[in-house]
């Protein structure tokens, strides 16, 4: 276990991706004598389990809660075997689709030994997400609200950009003085203010490519991806364009774009980006994040995209 804080370690699964980075992080953070919390057992990996467990031990302390931020194949279903294994109960959000044994509500105080922990409602990457805040080091556990490194992918239909863009900006007007971040992927952040002030700023840039880019002529997310993700590893453009769709749907929804089916089946090239072909990625927990993270399953329709007069 890497140590962060006095209250705070990090044990990192063994599940490096191109989504999940170095493999996602688990939190073990020290709130009372003999009393330890658990922060995103990540995917069912005896391995990660019994680093948890072995943590305890070498404390001297048992769990008494298990928290999740939310319910993606890398964050949740380790939650399972370690409440097994320790008889400690499993925390989620009310909209958590994975065994828990508490639902949490926004704004709520869990108390412990020595320390407390808020609980925020998150949503926007994923509509069951929470980001915890431990009070004695106003320390952040943004699972994939924020991670230490790159910028996380918001995808329709089960994530949403208004609501992402919300959920930064509330972060930063009430917990921008935070002492560290410490986000589902990658390092941990000190400068907190300055990590959500970026992230909100790239949400806000790529927009305003999308929205120039439609005003140069292109018009399908094929289109767009191509002259915006020009320098982007060709592989990851399918992500891309799950990425573009959530702007367009936002624009779409407060009439700055309007869209429009087209009569024309799609490319090969196009059907690539929109509907792109996942059966080589087998059943794994690979697999199993990528269809999560990225919503794919249903085929997108091809349609033409077009800026209205609105600001």
């Amino acid at each position: 276990m890497v140590t962060l804080s006095p209250r705070v370690g990090r044990l990192r699964a063994n599940n490096p991706s191109p989504m999940t980075l170095d493999g996602t992080n688990g939190y073990v953070l020290r709130v009372g004598d003999g009393e330890l919390v658990a922060i995103d057992p990540g995917p069912v990996d005896d391995a990660q389990r019994d680093a948890f467990l072995a943590a305890a031990r070498a404390a001297d302390s048992s769990y008494s809660a298990i928290l999740v931020t939310h319910g993606h194949p890398d964050h949740a279903p380790g939650a399972a075997p370690l409440a097994a294994a320790t008889g400690a109960p499993v925390f989620a959000h009310p909209a958590a689709r994975f065994p828990h044994d508490r639902a949490l509500r926004d704004d709520e105080r869990l108390t412990f030994g020595d320390a407390a922990i808020t609980v925020l409602h998150a949503p926007g990457h994923a509509p069951d997400h929470l980001v915890f805040v431990l009070e004695q080091e106003l320390a952040l556990f943004t699972g994939d609200v924020v991670a230490g490194t790159g910028f996380m992918v918001i995808a329709p239909p089960y994530g949403e950009m208004r609501t992402y863009q919300t959920t930064l900006r509330r972060l930063r007007q009430h917990y921008g003085n935070a002492t560290a971040l410490y986000g589902g992927h990658g390092p941990e952040v000190r400068d907190v203010r300055g990590k959500l002030d970026d992230y909100i700023a790239h949400r806000e840039a790529r927009e305003r490519q999308i929205l120039e880019a439609l005003a140069a002529g292109a018009s399908t997310i094929p289109e767009l991806v191509a002259r915006i993700y020009a320098e982007t590893q060709r592989g990851l453009w399918p992500a891309a364009a799950r990425q573009v769709l959530a702007y367009l749907i936002a624009l779409e929804r407060e009439g700055r774009v309007r869209a429009e089916r087209l009569a024309r089946a799609t490319t090969p090239a196009e059907a690539a980006l929109l509907d792109p072909d996942l059966s080589k990625l087998g059943e794994g927990t690979e697999a199993a994040v990528i269809r999560a993270e990225l919503g794919f399953g249903t085929a997108e329709p091809l349609l033409s995209y077009q800026r209205t007069l609105s600001p």
